[in-house]
């Protein structure tokens, strides 16, 4: 069922409450980054030009259920302020009496942040009293959080029982848009990037796009794990054994279909993991007993590139590398300029992907970068995301 946009929704004077993720690292009272701020700035900037009182709400790390000074949304309510010009009302809470006159007092065009929706153990149990008592302050449910909508929490699905008036903001609308058009209808050949720590944190993703994808590079810790499921020694480089097995039967199905899965050849290794540490390039064949990899090698970079060069459809989730050390950075960036500079459909997901692109300046040339994390990848293995099932009306 077709899930309306804020923009198909009458807000004018009306009180909004806006779902948004604004779960930032913080350091001390300084937000980190301010990315996912910026993210959902046009839905904010459209809310406020169409005069709507505009309550918006997030979580803030993991306190638990428990009120922690330390993972309050004060630090975020200063940044916004500078990013929309205009004074950001904190609220005390994110309900109770003193929030609910803080709303009910809003004019047109104000914002009130509340305060940490996780602070109450009722919001991760989808509690139906708690997701009332948000409900309580305002008329029109707008959730802009795709990061958060793979939760069955009560500000993302209870809340919505108590709204007529429900919808997604322009943040969600992309999300969904661009991986839906990976999902339905990519553009072949399709070339699926996967990198990053564990295997067991990509194998949904994989099952899930085998029958859509014509090939697939395999990069970062994860992708030891596939070298030791083919018989290769990997030294030290941290590995799963125990989904080897799994690994060995994602590589027979992918034969099956078709799908070319291409490993790392040559691999950045060294003894410990320190960026001064001078790194040795061996292949596969020569991986030293004692030694740990850090980054794909050049040959594998030569051949990823290459396979990149002919793609029409890319998606990119996880690093190849320590990349945050400047020695082992080279596969990711250079991956992360071959997906730049290609005439493909691109998306890249994940955290630390996402960070690569930013930290190497190439985001402005990537197709769609998802905010999603765990969503991203849920939406991806095909499952239905209980936040974006519970906006249909």
């Amino acid at each position: 069922m077709p899930i309306r946009v804020i923009d198909e929704i009458p807000i004018e004077n009306r009180r909004v409450f806006l779902r948004v993720d604004l779960n930032v690292p913080l350091k001390g009272n300084e937000v980190e980054d301010t990315e996912k701020i910026k993210a959902v700035l046009p839905t904010i900037n459209y809310a406020l030009d169409k005069k709507a009182k505009l309550l918006i709400a997030s979580h803030l790390g993991r306190p638990k259920g428990k009120v922690i000074p330390e993972l309050s949304l004060k630090p975020v309510a200063n940044v916004l302020e500078g990013l929309i010009g205009k004074k950001v009302l904190m609220a005390p809470d994110c309900v109770g009496p003193q929030v609910e006159e803080m709303a009910e007092s809003l004019k047109e065009g104000e914002v009130l942040l509340l305060e940490n929706l996780r602070f109450h153990p009722e919001e991760e149990k989808n509690d139906k009293d708690f997701a009332k008592a948000l409900a309580k302050l305002a008329e029109v449910y707008i959730n802009d959080a795709f990061a958060a909508s793979h939760r069955v929490h009560a500000s993302v699905v209870a809340i919505t029982e108590f709204f007529t008036e429900k919808g997604c903001g322009f943040l969600m609308k992309k999300e969904l848009e661009a991986l839906g058009k990976i999902l339905s209808n990519p553009e072949r050949p399709f070339v699926l990037i996967l990198g990053g720590a564990k295997v067991s944190d990509k194998i949904g993703i994989i099952k899930g796009l085998l029958e859509k994808v014509d090939s697939i590079l395999l990069g970062g810790a994860m992708a030891y794990t596939f070298l030791k499921a083919l018989g290769y020694e990997v030294g030290k480089s941290p590995l799963e054994m125990e989904k080897t097995e799994e690994a060995k039967a994602i590589l027979n199905e992918a034969s099956k279909r078709g799908v070319r899965v291409i490993l790392p050849s040559d691999h950045k290794v060294v003894r410990n993991m320190d960026e001064k540490e001078t790194f040795l390039i061996v292949d596969n064949e020569h991986f030293p007993p004692e030694m740990i990899g850090v980054d794909i090698g050049p040959s594998t970079m030569e051949v990823f590139v290459k396979e990149l060069t002919k793609a029409n459809t890319i998606l990119w989730n996880g690093p190849l590398g320590i990349f945050e050390y400047e020695a082992f950075s080279e596969g990711t960036r250079r991956i992360a300029e071959a997906v730049a500079s290609s005439k493909a459909f691109t998306v890249v997901g994940g955290g630390d992907t996402v960070s690569a692109v930013n930290k190497f300046g190439l985001a402005p040339k990537i197709g769609h970068l998802s905010t999603g994390g765990g969503a991203t990848l849920e939406f991806l293995e095909g499952k239905i995301l209980p936040g974006i099932k519970a906006l249909e009306s």
